[in-house]
C-alpha cells in the first residue's frame, strides 16, 4: 500500500513522463506535493523504491525507471514501463551485455566518511569491495568509502553508498571530494576555491556550507564512482 504523498508523487512523474517523455526536477515534485523541502521528496522516493515501484539508475543525471504502477493507476494510464532519461539527448539505447567479471576491480573499503557531521578521518581498509574497472583510471591510486549521512543527498549520495575515489590532491571549483580538515576530520563535499579561502559545499539545504582557510584543508580524493546495494 501506498501513503497518500507517495502515490501523488509517483502518479506526477509518470505523466510528466507520458507528456514531456523527461522526469520532472526535484524542485518541480516540491511543489506539486506542497512539500518544504527537497529531503521530502527523497524520502518519497527512497520508500517507492523500497516498495518496488520505481529504480534509480546509476551515473544517469536524475534517471529513473518506472517498475510498476498501483492496478488503478495502471489501467487508467495504459501504462508502459520506461526509463526516464534525464537531461541526455534522445539515443536508442544499448542492448544489455552480459558482465565481464575480468573487468571488475577490488578496492580497499578505507573507513566511513561523514557526509553530514563529522565522524572520523580515514583508517586502514580492512574490508575490499569488487568495481567495474571502468570507474579507475590506469595508473593512478583509486579507495572506497562508506558514506555515512545525508548532507550529499541532492547529489544522488545516500547514506550506506559506497563511493569509490581517485586519489588525488588537486581539485576543480564543483568536485565532489574526499577533504580532510585540520589532519584529523574527513568530509565528502563538493569543493570550491575563492583566493585563500575553501567552501566544502553540501548537498542538501539543511546543512551550511562551510569556509575554511586553505591552510586547514586537504584534498585527499575525488568521487568517481558509486555502489549503491539494494
Amino acid at each position: 500500500m501506498l501513503t497518500k504523498k507517495q502515490l501523488e508523487l509517483l502518479s506526477f512523474i509518470n505523466k510528466r513522463v507520458q507528456r514531456d517523455g523527461v522526469p520532472p526536477s526535484f524542485d518541480e515534485m516540491k511543489e506539486a506535493l506542497d512539500l518544504r523541502s527537497k529531503s521530502g521528496i527523497h524520502r518519497l522516493i527512497t520508500a517507492l523504491e523500497e516498495r518496488g515501484f520505481i529504480r534509480r539508475l546509476a551515473h544517469r543525471a536524475r534517471a529513473i525507471e518506472i517498475v510498476k504502477l498501483p492496478d488503478a493507476m495502471e489501467n487508467s494510464a495504459g501504462f508502459t514501463p520506461q526509463v526516464i532519461n534525464g537531461d541526455r539527448p534522445d539515443q536508442t539505447p544499448p542492448q544489455a551485455q552480459s558482465v565481464n567479471t575480468a573487468a571488475i576491480a577490488t578496492l580497499p573499503i578505507m573507513g566511513k566518511i561523514a557526509a553530514g557531521v563529522p565522524i572520523e578521518a580515514l583508517d586502514d581498509g580492512s574490508r575490499d569491495i569488487g568495481v567495474p574497472g571502468q570507474m579507475l583510471t590506469s595508473n593512478d591510486r583509486h579507495y572506497a568509502l562508506e558514506v555515512k549521512g545525508d548532507s550529499m543527498i541532492d547529489a544522488g549520495i545516500n547514506s550506506g553508498d559506497v563511493v569509490v575515489i581517485r586519489e588525488t590532491m588537486s581539485a576543480q571549483n564543483g568536485d565532489i571530494v574526499v577533504a580532510q580538515i585540520e589532519g584529523y576530520e574527513a568530509t565528502l563535499k563538493r569543493f570550491h576555491r575563492n583566493g585563500d579561502m575553501i567552501a566544502l559545499e553540501a548537498a542538501n539545504p539543511a546543512y551550511e556550507t562551510r569556509m575554511l582557510p586553505a591552510g586547514q584543508v586537504e584534498v585527499q580524493g575525488k568521487l568517481v564512482g558509486l555502489i549503491r546495494t539494494y
